[in-house]
């Protein structure tokens, strides 16, 4: 027993020895981005499957539960490929060129994007759709700071807040199958369900009569 107890510490000292060795950082950093690409994708996919199966999905419990494991399963699987495959490709062209510049860094997400995310399923489209707003953003702020378009003299989020939701409501109500599957089951809860009721049962309390009155 205390061997086995002193061969482990030996192998723990090994291991931390290891992770300090200043030449095998940029492969273990690979290792560690594909440990924490695989937990943060289960993070973000597990409770947003949770509520939005159990909120719009029907079938079985376990029907349900197997839906969430899934989604959950390839958000985590993506994510942990793509951050090795970036990670990787910032190594390698780091190494090749004796330094890092900016155009590496779109490289090597351009091509793992396409590795990873270049399938068009739900998932990914979800996850580009979170990326494009986030980049429109980016690129607004990015071309104040630079002078290209000069800084507002007021704040332009309520203008684009209303653009945003005018635009969405209008594509909802006339041309409802280009917007997401996800977003028009949640605007059908939120803006068609809420016109129909037959009593005070699905009035306040349900939101769909499931017997067959």
């Amino acid at each position: 027993m205390e061997g086995d107890v002193g061969l482990l510490r030996a192998l723990l000292r090994a291991a931390n020895a290891l992770l300090q060795q200043r030449r095998y950082r940029a492969a273990l950093a690979v290792i560690k981005g594909f440990r924490n690409g695989a937990v943060y994708g289960a993070k973000i996919r597990a409770p947003h499957a949770l509520v939005m199966t159990f909120l719009f999905k029907s079938g079985s419990l376990r029907e349900k539960l197997k839906a969430i494991a899934q989604a959950t399963y390839a958000h985590s699987r993506n994510l942990a490929y793509f951050v090795f495959t970036y990670k990787g490709l910032m190594a390698i062209q780091s190494q090749l060129q004796g330094k890092k510049i900016p155009i590496h860094s779109f490289l090597a997400a351009f091509i793992g994007g396409w590795l990873v995310f270049g399938e068009n399923n739900p998932i990914n489209s979800q996850i580009i759709m979170y990326l494009l707003s986030r980049i429109l953003f980016g690129l607004s702020r990015l071309a104040v700071q630079k002078g290209y378009i000069p800084q507002p003299k007021q704040d332009p989020f309520p203008l684009v807040a209303a653009l945003v939701w005018g635009t969405v409501l209008w594509l909802f109500e006339y041309h409802q199958d280009t917007l997401q599957p996800s977003l028009q089951s949640s605007m059908t809860y939120l803006y068609e369900d809420s016109e129909v009721w037959h009593d005070l049962s699905d009035f306040l309390i349900y939101n769909k009569r499931t017997d067959s009155k």
